[in-house]
């Protein structure tokens, strides 16, 4: 009997021993992820842009295929740019006509100007001879009583200060009829800066007819041709910005603690695992729409399901990793992805 039990003792050690080393590794096992949490729910993500024209027209040359890269100042299209330059043409011609009138009306201004000017002089004129006559009939009317005078000449004086004095009012009639014939150029100049604004509309659709890329990008979804009409504000294309990738992973909420601004990270992309690319931590959301309760209803109260999860599933929340030298062969948008964290490593952002 004792040697039955000590050959069942000795067949138990091994079990133990496997189970020991087991839950030993499931520990190191758990701590390194703890110490470096990884995530395979991952995608590589870049910034993309529709490709909107700012007029209408048909396209008359294109300059690029479907998914080709191009440089920054690469021509993309080129829309018809005849009406536009016809519209240019029609403001530039209409300006200088403006101009020509602005010029013939000037010089009749002036003239108006000047014969008001010479109508003030008149009246001036007839000033001063009013103010002599009458000074000259002042003078002799009490000569009259003395008899160094006749009454002819007095007579005669007072006709010569009322003729003067009509001449006076004659004069300042004159003179407000020129003051008010003298016109101006002010309606003229403010139709000339409705044309100067018309051309440089022109000038600007006229640019806008010629699309060209603004970054380094990779041309996408490109579904048109030559000889389509293309709508403004209606896309064309896509482009996908090459100047940053980003590798989009999505961490249990469980594993946010340690996760910072500027961890760094290692990344490598199922199309070739033999890859590896370092990157920090650009940003970590702060919401994702829930599957389950709190969803609000038109009424503004919240929705909860009735209903009991035996098991709490953590929520995953998108950690968006910067990746510094991503190779432009492998990198494409929606490309699954690993993602490992190193909040240990050089850690030095701050906490978003």
């Amino acid at each position: 009997m004792a040697s039955v039990a000590s050959k069942t003792s000795k067949k138990k050690w091994p079990a133990i021993i496997l189970v020991v080393v087991t839950l030993l590794l499931l520990v190191y096992v758990i701590r390194l992820l703890d110490r470096a949490p990884r995530t395979d729910d991952a995608y590589v993500y870049a910034d993309t842009i529709d490709v909107v024209p700012e007029v209408n027209g048909r396209i008359v040359e294109l300059a690029v295929r479907d998914n080709q890269a191009v440089k920054q100042g690469d021509l993309l299209f080129r829309i018809d740019p005849r009406p536009y330059q016809d519209a240019l043409t029609r403001g530039n011609a209409s300006l200088v006509a403006l101009d020509r009138q602005i010029e013939l009306t000037q010089r009749t201004v002036n003239a108006q100007q000047y014969n008001a000017q010479s109508v003030r002089a008149a009246v001036e004129r007839a000033r001063a001879a009013a103010s002599q006559a009458s000074d000259t009939l002042h003078r002799m009317e009490p000569l009259l009583s003395h008899d160094y005078v006749s009454a002819e000449d007095v007579d005669r004086a007072r006709t010569a200060q009322r003729a003067t004095q009509a001449e006076l009012s004659a004069a300042q009639l004159q003179a407000q009829q020129a003051a008010a014939a003298v016109s101006g150029v002010d309606a003229l100049v403010a139709q000339r800066a409705v044309i100067m604004a018309e051309i440089a509309l022109a000038e600007l659709n006229l640019e806008y007819a010629t699309v060209r890329a603004p970054f380094d990008w990779r041309i996408a979804s490109l579904k048109t041709s030559t000889g389509q009409f293309a709508t403004a504000l209606k896309p064309v294309f896509t482009l996908i910005d090459t100047r940053h990738w980003y590798v989009v992973a999505n961490f249990r909420e469980t594993e946010l603690k340690g996760i910072r601004t500027g961890t760094p990270a290692t990344v490598y992309l199922m199309s070739d695992t033999g890859q590896r690319f370092q990157g920090t931590v650009d940003s970590i959301s702060y919401g994702v729409a829930p599957d389950e309760a709190g969803l609000a209803l038109p009424g503004g109260l919240p929705r909860i399901q009735r209903t009991l999860n035996w098991v709490h599933v953590s929520q995953r929340f998108p950690v968006k990793i910067r990746v510094d030298n991503p190779n432009p062969e492998l990198f494409r948008v929606g490309t699954s992805a690993v993602a490992v964290l190193e909040p240990g490593r050089g850690n030095h952002g701050e906490r978003q």
